[in-house]
């Protein structure tokens, strides 16, 4: 067994994640209505490349990857595209956003798979990549960041490959039935992982708590035979999952401030990019679906259901049963690190885990906040051995200088702060919004230093023709004066001569025609 070495600060929740894992993942029936929004991966939106009418099938591209830092979005079903406009999309703040719209016609017609890669290892890397940029695989744990860029770290040379099945977030326990049902297919893609990243270990890290995933991964990982691959086994503790804090307990290491795990040879996948990785190089096929947890006290029949990418909140609320009268909020994610949602029209994403029907009983209803009363147990469970209390102060009296000195891009906004506070303070929302803020000055900075570039280009290249402008003025100023000075040439006297002649010439011929 490898040696774990932990994390600092932290905190020991309870799961209920039994609530939804008592039986095994199911497919809702098909929804009429499925949105897309274009941009639902870290980078750039895709480009819709479908019009209003057109008729698709299940796999087809209906989306285009702009840029390197970008996917493709596939249709999940067959249908016509009814619309491509402005809808509500998952994010913090309710934000509207291009989406297209398709109209299930219920046939589910799939379009022609792309054809298999069966050995991996006798391709390059570089194709892998290429592949798994094509079926729109991005990150399932709740980033969305492309999977081909990720597996493309320039100029740092990986030798450990983590995948990341330690769900630890309450309520949420999608990765946990994937890895029970799926296993085989999990850790098969943690091999095409490998390939594509010529790394020498790969790591399962999996949480004690979930017993029937760790025997599923232990007994896949014995059939393979591959001596690269390791199962670990680690402490159910809130934020175990989170990257860093994994990282740290698996090798000891920790990430630099403002560093990358790449700086440390190591890179991190959730399991369910892992089993995308396969299907998309074993059977061609795009990212269209994922496995999503319904749960709470506020729906009737909690489960983990495989659910197309598109569909809308409300048909998974239908399938696990509807809402029971209790429920207060709708959460995307879960009750520490997830985010409320105004309505359930919303749309599943690639980025989708878990879709929380809470009641008061689930602990996660608003409180009004009290002055900070200089405690200090939010520095106490800081995964990441920040001080909370200093960087709520700063960030309330917008002073983003300080914020950086106190390291706020750290933050992984794991919200254990909010959970202790005796105060009930957001500290964690507060955080947010104040790395929003600099995120904001950074790129008005950027757009005004490239216009500055810009002006002093265009002055630099006015100033360079106005130059060359006048040098060829000076130069004709004393040629003239040269000449002169010289007095007229023979040469020249003859050349006037001459052409006075031929205008003469052709003067006379117009006259008589």
């Amino acid at each position: 067994m490898r040696k774990l070495h932990g994390f600092p600060g932290g905190l020991q929740l309870d799961g209920h994640k039994t609530l939804a894992t008592g039986e095994a993942s199911t497919r809702p029936p098909l929804s009429h209505e499925y949105v897309l929004p274009l941009l639902q991966h870290e980078g750039d939106p895709a480009r819709a490349v479908v019009a209003a009418g057109d008729s698709v099938r299940r796999g087809q591209v209906v989306a285009r990857a702009e840029g390197y830092l970008s996917l493709p979005i596939h249709a999940p079903t067959s249908g016509t595209i009814s619309a491509i406009e402005a809808r509500p999309i998952p994010h913090p703040s309710g934000l509207m956003a291009e989406c297209i719209v398709l109209r299930a016609d219920g046939r589910d017609e799939v379009v022609e798979p792309r054809p298999p890669i069966s050995d991996p290892e006798a391709i390059h890397p570089s194709r892998l990549r290429n592949r798994l940029r094509e079926c729109g695989v991005a990150g399932l744990g709740g980033a969305a960041f492309p999977t081909h860029v990720k597996l493309n770290p320039a100029r740092h040379r990986i030798h450990t490959l983590i995948l990341n099945g330690a769900q630890c977030e309450p309520y949420i326990s999608c990765d946990d039935m994937l890895m029970r049902e799926r296993a085989l297919e999990v850790v098969a893609g943690g091999q095409v992982l490998l390939t594509a990243l010529q790394c020498e270990r790969l790591i399962v890290a999996i949480e004690e708590a979930t017993p029937e995933a760790i025997r599923a991964i232990q007994t896949a990982i014995t059939e393979l035979g591959d001596p690269r691959l390791e199962l670990a086994v680690v402490p159910a503790r809130y934020p175990e999952g989170g990257e860093r804090q994994l990282i740290q307990t698996l090798t000891g290491q920790e990430v630099p401030s403002g560093g990358l795990p790449a700086d440390l040879g190591v890179l991190c996948q959730n399991v369910a990019t892992a089993a995308a990785a396969w299907r998309a190089l074993a059977h061609g096929e795009a990212l269209t679906e994922r496995m999503v947890t319904v749960t709470g006290s506020g729906v009737r029949s909690p489960c983990n259901v495989i659910a197309r990418i598109g569909t809308p909140v409300r048909d998974l609320i239908a399938h696990a049963g509807g809402y029971t009268p209790e429920v207060e909020r709708l959460i995307m994610g879960g009750p520490m690190m997830g985010f409320a949602l105004d309505n359930d029209e919303i749309p599943v994403v690639k980025g989708s885990t878990c879709v929380l029907a809470a009641s008061r009983e689930d602990g996660v209803a608003q409180r009004e906040p009290m002055p900070c009363i200089r405690c200090g147990e939010c520095a106490e469970v800081c995964p990441a051995s920040l001080l909370p209390q200093q960087l709520y102060w700063h960030a309330r009296d917008r002073d983003f200088d300080a914020l950086r000195d106190y390291d706020l891009f750290d933050c992984i906004e794991c919200g254990c702060c909010d959970l202790v506070c005796p105060s009930h303070i957001p500290l964690a929302q507060y955080f947010r919004a104040a790395k929003t803020e600099i995120w904001n000055r950074q790129r008005e900075r950027s757009r005004a230093e490239q216009a500055r570039r810009r002006h002093e280009f265009r002055q630099a290249r006015l100033e360079r023709e106005q130059a060359e402008r006048r040098r060829r003025l000076e130069e004709k100023k004393k040629r003239l004066e040269q000449r002169e000075s010289a007095g007229p040439d023979k040469a020249d006297v003859a050349d006037i001569i001459s052409r006075a002649r031929t205008r003469k010439k052709r003067g006379r011929k117009g006259e008589s025609d």
